[in-house]
């Protein structure tokens, strides 16, 4: 089961969202590395690098053969001229690549994609192919265990505060499935988190990541047998995953959105509706400006209720007017008991305040609201709604039953049974901060870790130009 959420299918990064383990000797297996156990990876820099010695002997092996090797040419027209090109097996004996690669192997960066083939007249094999030196980026990452996803995101710095997303993955597990009725994790939530995780480990030991951080939220907080499963996910993923406190989720999710607050705005109310909490933070932005949007946190809380506990309580499948009204009416007497919902009444009434929501629930809203035959991000992302494009999703998903959710191609299967759960949660926020503008953001938590990683290790500090 895939998701579609933050650098998942974006084709201008150039990522990878639900791709297999790479294979080959240089990719892990489960488990398990050249029949070794697998160590257990916790953000520390791994040792990515490639085997140059035995490439260079396997040249001049290759170097051997095509002096035996009788060379066949084709002839071709370009422009007016004669061209020469060579066949696959004579690029492989000029220690070249055939110039036919387009995209990178799974697995493999982006920087590795082949350049173009030099003319033929270089293309000798007693020629050393020799390119610039490139100044090695520092990579960094960050992974998400959530109650319903399972997500990862690989980046470089570029611009001060901005990053370049060059891997990512995404997969609904569902972790907390069973959780609010037993108190448990249970055995297939567990393997299927597990197996997610394990193309997470391939990925980030596949490169050379100068700092990561793995978290793990409200399932692995409240299970009985959280701790118990991320020992688990130690031994055969090799990943060490922190469970995360609420209130250090909810500054992650304002940390990962900064981008998306204007400097004129005056207040935000920021919500992650999450599978099995959501964080909510009141932001006042009246005073002087951090560059940390975290820093203009004045109010803050975390519901113990996301789409997949309030789905599992309330019924998602089928769910007719009266219980949409009961699921809004038990969100709305939790955010009542919020002792500090009160800190933004001085900037509610003035048009620079609005609601900004990062979840699937709001991005899945406003694939609808565009009426998008595919999901996509670009256009989701940063999407202005306002107050009346809102109402008329919610009651359009509302009055559809569980087939047309499901047909509809911003929802699909994986999201039919939750959605309307979401759109409750949803609701009662707008009740309690009524708005007029509602912002969509297709990112969250992971960006969040991206933003202060790269921060606190100084890499945009001093920096005056891009990076490349």
């Amino acid at each position: 089961m895939e998701d579609h959420d933050t650098g998942a299918g974006a084709p201008e990064v150039g990522v990878s969202t639900a791709s297999p383990p790479p294979s080959g000797p240089a990719s892990p297996s489960a488990g398990r590395q050249n029949g070794r156990p697998v160590q257990p990876w916790s953000g520390q820099a791994g040792d990515a690098s490639r085997d140059q010695n035995g490439q260079h002997q396997n040249g001049q092996h290759q170097n051997g053969q095509n002096q035996k090797a009788k060379t066949r040419k084709r002839r071709k027209r370009r422009r007016g001229r004669k061209v020469f090109a060579r066949d696959d097996a004579q690029f492989a004996a000029a220690g070249l690549s055939a110039p036919a690669v387009t995209s990178a192997p799974a697995g493999r960066p982006p920087e590795a994609i082949v350049a173009p083939l030099p003319s033929v007249s270089q293309a000798r094999p007693e020629q050393a192919v020799r390119r610039p030196p490139v100044q090695e980026l520092p990579v960094f990452a960050a992974l998400d265990l959530g109650t319903n996803n399972c997500r990862l995101l690989v980046a470089i710095p570029t611009r001060h505060g901005q990053f370049r997303v060059i891997d990512a993955f995404s997969r609904i597990v569902r972790l907390g499935e069973g959780l609010t009725a037993n108190g448990r994790l249970g055995q297939p939530a567990m393997d299927r988190a597990v197996e997610a995780l394990k193309i997470c480990g391939d990925k980030l030991r596949s490169r050379k990541i100068r700092k990561a951080r793995l978290i793990a939220t409200e399932a692995c907080r409240t299970a009985a047998n959280g701790a118990e499963f991320l020992d688990r996910v130690e031994r055969e993923a090799g990943l060490k995953l922190e469970i995360i406190d609420r209130q250090t989720e909810a500054r992650l999710a304002v940390s990962g959105c900064g981008s998306l607050v204007e400097r004129d705005t005056q207040g935000v109310v920021l919500f992650d509706i999450g599978g099995g909490s959501s964080e909510i933070a009141l932001i006042d932005l009246t005073g002087h400006r951090s560059p940390r949007l975290a820093n203009h946190i004045v109010s803050w809380t975390s519901l113990p209720v996301g789409v997949v506990s309030l789905a599992e309580r309330f019924g998602g499948r089928t769910v007719t007017r009266e219980v949409f009204a009961a699921m809004v009416e038990d969100v709305a007497v939790r955010l009542h008991a919020f002792d500090g919902r009160d800190r933004l009444s001085h900037v509610l009434a003035s048009p620079k305040f609005h609601l900004l929501g990062t979840s699937g629930t709001v991005t899945t809203l406003a694939g609808v609201h565009l009426d998008l035959e595919r999901y996509d991000r670009r256009r989701v992302d940063g999407l202005w709604m306002d107050r009346d494009s809102v109402d008329r999703m919610v009651e359009r998903l509302v009055g559809w039953d569980f087939q047309q959710r499901v047909a509809n191609p911003c929802i699909g299967a994986d999201r039919a049974d939750l959605v309307l759960a979401g759109c409750a949660i949803l609701e009662a926020i707008r009740a309690m901060w009524p708005s007029e503008r509602l912002r969509v953001a297709d990112r969250g938590l992971r960006e969040g870790i991206l933003s202060e990683l790269m921060a606190d290790d100084g890499v945009w500090r001093n920096s005056g130009r891009a990076r490349a």
